[in-house]
Formats: structure tokens, C-alpha cells, sequence
């Protein structure tokens, strides 16, 4: 019986494990927590949610909806998980932390054909006909030793940063109010108003506030994507206002009128207890956080539930290392998805995930089911990790700029209308790639959500 080894159970690795385990592959799933843990881990539990608890939109014609929309042709595991344990949070995907790892747990459990090893791994396992490492950002030393001694990779990283979280109770209700973005009937979020003069207070403090340090003598690397607020302020002084703290789409029902600026909480729990700060990753020490968040309008008495914090993320060099398949150039048993890969996101983690188990199932069965099209959010995601020639290689998450450009038409379209055409062009290659591959290898695809 062909066995799959797959290193790391956080949303790449148990996409793995359960894709195979579907059609029949013995697959055992190693995971050094709780034995050793991270620097931003907090459970043992697999698929945690380190930073938000927001997968992003689910309604096209976003980008991250065109990927979810590909996952589900593809039944992902993960992504059904996801909308089992949802909560309130207008367009977007947000989960339950807890429920969701525990529902990848159950199902983790429910597979006989899946092992679940805890312990570090210095080197992937011998015993197994493959292996995908999918050990994440927060990879251990001596795993990053070993790739970089294997490979002679020079070790890339980022800094990333994750928000705050506050109880509700310790919200000021007298000042925040409920709604979302554009939907002001629906009651998502949590939002903090500010006024010209508030915000600039804000700001003041902000940019003169006391951080917490990196890995000595290391270059501050930060994630485009995930900027810290505090990095976000440096820019000038409205570029929060324009940016993670923008007002359009609402109205404060406190003055009739549009805030100034607006910093919103989303809901971090099925009960609506604790709320996190949106798009306020910090790496501001502790009792800067109580002070400087402690000046949003309705956080003065803010309880923390958790405090922002930093973490150095490793990811490879892959498109020097890896194939198209996702597995290592010199080492073709050996397969790398998740972030460690170079792609970043939670939905972009569990999309590399998937390929990859269903490369190796390929490899396993002797069949060659090529790369998704270029046209599909797969295919142009895992043609950026194995092949940008951007230097150097830096992550990042789907975008429509990873797609081909629609043909030239007469008319300029405009923007919306041509990401829907992208997005069903996408969809339709996709079902396209899956009819094909079946047909031709009988069935092979059409046998993953059974």
C-alpha cells in the first residue's frame, strides 16, 4: 500500500492529508505541536488560524471568491470546514478559530487511513513512497537547516504581524456601532468612529510608539500585503485614513455623518464574546498596545484578549527548487505546499495543498495530470510559486494580475466586468481541466469527493 508522509498539520498539510485519504492513500500526518511549539501558535489543535480568522470575500468578482470558487469544484475539505463553523462578516469567509480546527480535527479523525504523529522533524521521514513538507511560515530550525543544506538555498523570510483581540464587554457600546461596509442592515462588524481631531491623536502616538524588536542583526522585512499599522502610519498621515482605517461606506448614527476615519472589529467567535482589531497587525509592545488602541473611540477600557505581535516567516526559493508539480527539482519524491512554498494566504495555502496531494496521488497511480490552465486561479497560483522570475523571489496571494489578459475588444471594459469574465473563464477552464483529466485517466478527479 503506497503511503504519503506530510509534515505540518496547518491548513496546507491537513488539505493534503484528507485529499488522499479520500482516495484510499495511507497518509501519515506529522505535527511537532504541542511537543514544541511556535512563537505565534497558541493550541494544539490543527489548522489554526495564527493571524485573522477571515479566509476574505466569497462573493465574485473577488479574487480570493474566484479561488474558493475553484477549491469547492474540487471539494475541498478545508474549505468545507470553513463554511461549517462561518460566522457573521458581511462578504467575507470568517470562522469560529476553535470550532474550525476542531471540525479539521474530526475529520482528520474520521479517516482511518490517516496517521497523527506529534513530534519535531529534523529531515523528512524515511518509510513513505512521498512526502509534502508543509510545515508553514513558522518553520523549526533544524527543518530550515536541512532544506537549506539539501538545497543550497539562500534562507528567505519576512516579518508578519497579527492584530489584537478585545472581549465585546469591554467594548464602549455609547460610542461604536454595528454594521458593515455598504450593508448598513447588516450587523457584522463592530466600528469605531473617529473624529479629524481623534485620529490625528492617534497618529501622533503611533508613529512615536515604542516596538518590539526583530531577530538581531536581520533586514526588516515586511510582507506588502500585512503591512503593521504603525509602518502603515509612517507614510504619512492620511495613509491609514485612506487605507486600513477608511470611512466610505458608512455613516456614524451617532452624527448623521461620515467619520473621519474608522477602524472595525470582526466578530472572532460563533457567541460574538471577542472581536479582532481589522487590519491592525502590530508588532508595538504590550503596554503600547493598551495605551495607543486604548485611544480608538469605544477601546478606552479595552480588554485584551490577545495582544498584536511579530513573527519571522520562512518560505524557499521555489521557483529555482521546485517543478511545476510542486516537488523538488532533485528530489521528485519530495513535495513543498503552503506558505513555506512562496505563496501566501489561508486560501492560497489550502489551494497548494490540494495540488499538491493530487500531484503526488498522480505520482502514485503512474499518471501525468499536468498543471491546471493558466486561465484558472490554481494554475496561475502555482505557476507564480514554481516559476516568477521576479528576483528575488518574493510570496505572495492570488491576484487577477496572475491571470492572462482577456483579448482586446473594442471598448475598454470596465473593471468589474472584466474580472466577472475573468473569473467565468476561470471557472470554465477549470470544470474544462477536471473532464479532461477524468476522461482520460478515468475518473481521477471525479473520485476526490467521494
Amino acid at each position: 500500500m503506497p503511503s504519503v508522509g506530510i509534515i505540518g498539520a496547518g491548513l496546507a498539510g491537513c488539505e493534503a492529508a484528507l485529499t488522499l485519504a479520500r482516495q484510499g492513500i495511507e497518509a501519515t500526518l506529522y505535527e511537532m505541536r504541542p511537543a514544541i511549539n511556535t512563537t505565534a501558535h497558541t493550541s494544539a489543535l490543527p489548522a489554526e488560524l495564527v493571524c485573522s480568522n477571515s479566509f476574505k470575500s466569497q462573493e465574485l468578482p473577488a479574487a480570493l471568491a474566484l479561488l474558493k470558487e475553484e477549491l469547492a469544484l474540487l471539494r475541498s475539505p478545508i474549505l468545507s470546514c470553513a463554511k461549517t463553523t462561518s460566522i457573521p462578516a458581511g462578504k467575507a469567509l470568517a470562522v469560529d478559530r476553535k470550532a474550525f480546527s476542531e471540525a479539521v480535527l474530526k475529520e482528520l479523525l474520521a479517516r482511518s487511513c490517516i496517521t497523527i504523529k506529534t513530534g519535531e522533524m529534523s529531515r523528512p521521514p524515511a518509510g513513505h513512497d512521498f512526502v509534502i513538507l508543509a510545515t508553514g511560515p513558522l518553520t523549526s530550525a533544524p527543518m530550515a537547516e536541512w532544506l537549506k543544506k539539501t538545497f543550497s538555498s539562500t534562507s528567505l523570510y519576512f516579518y508578519d504581524a497579527i492584530a489584537p483581540i478585545v472581549s465585546r464587554e469591554s467594548l464602549n457600546l455609547e460610542k461604536v456601532f454595528f454594521g458593515s461596509r455598504w450593508r448598513p442592515e447588516e450587523n457584522d462588524y463592530c466600528n469605531c468612529p473617529f473624529t479629524q481631531e481623534e485620529y490625528e491623536r492617534f497618529y501622533n502616538a503611533l508613529i512615536s510608539a515604542e516596538t518590539a524588536p526583530l531577530h538581531t542583526g536581520e533586514e526588516e522585512r515586511f510582507f506588502e500585503a500585512c503591512l503593521p499599522l504603525e509602518i502603515i502610519a509612517q507614510r504619512g498621515p492620511l495613509a491609514m485614513a485612506y487605507g486600513p482605517l477608511k470611512p466610505v461606506g458608512f455613516a456614524d448614527p451617532h452624527t448623521g455623518k461620515r467619520p473621519f476615519a474608522l477602524c472595525q472589529l470582526r466578530r472572532e467567535d460563533a457567541a460574538g464574546n471577542s472581536f479582532s482589531l481589522v487590519a491592525c497587525q502590530t508588532r508595538l509592545t504590550q503596554p503600547e498596545q493598551k495605551r495607543i488602541f486604548g485611544m480608538v473611540p469605544g477601546l478606552e477600557a479595552a480588554e485584551f484578549l490577545r495582544f498584536g505581535s511579530c513573527h519571522r516567516n520562512t518560505y524557499v526559493d521555489s521557483p529555482k527548487l521546485l517543478s511545476q508539480d510542486l516537488s523538488f527539482k532533485s528530489m521528485s519524491s519530495l513535495f513543498c505546499a503552503g506558505q513555506l512554498c512562496g505563496n501566501e494566504g489561508y486560501v492560497e495555502s489550502i489551494a497548494t495543498g490540494q495540488m499538491a496531494a493530487l500531484f503526488a496521488l498522480a505520482k502514485i497511480q503512474g499518471k501525468n495530470i499536468g498543471c491546471p490552465p493558466e486561465t484558472t486561479a490554481m494554475g496561475s497560483l502555482v505557476r507564480y510559486v514554481t516559476g516568477s522570475e521576479l528576483q528575488p523571489f518574493t510570496p505572495t496571494g492570488f491576484h487577477f494580475g496572475l491571470l492572462p489578459a482577456l483579448p482586446v475588444t473594442s471598448r475598454k471594459l470596465p473593471k468589474k466586468e472584466r474580472q466577472m469574465l475573468l473569473c467565468n473563464r476561470a471557472l470554465e477552464d477549470l470544470k474544462g481541466w477536471i473532464q479532461t483529466v477524468g476522461e482520460r485517466h478515468k475518473g481521477f478527479l471525479f473520485q476526490i469527493g467521494v
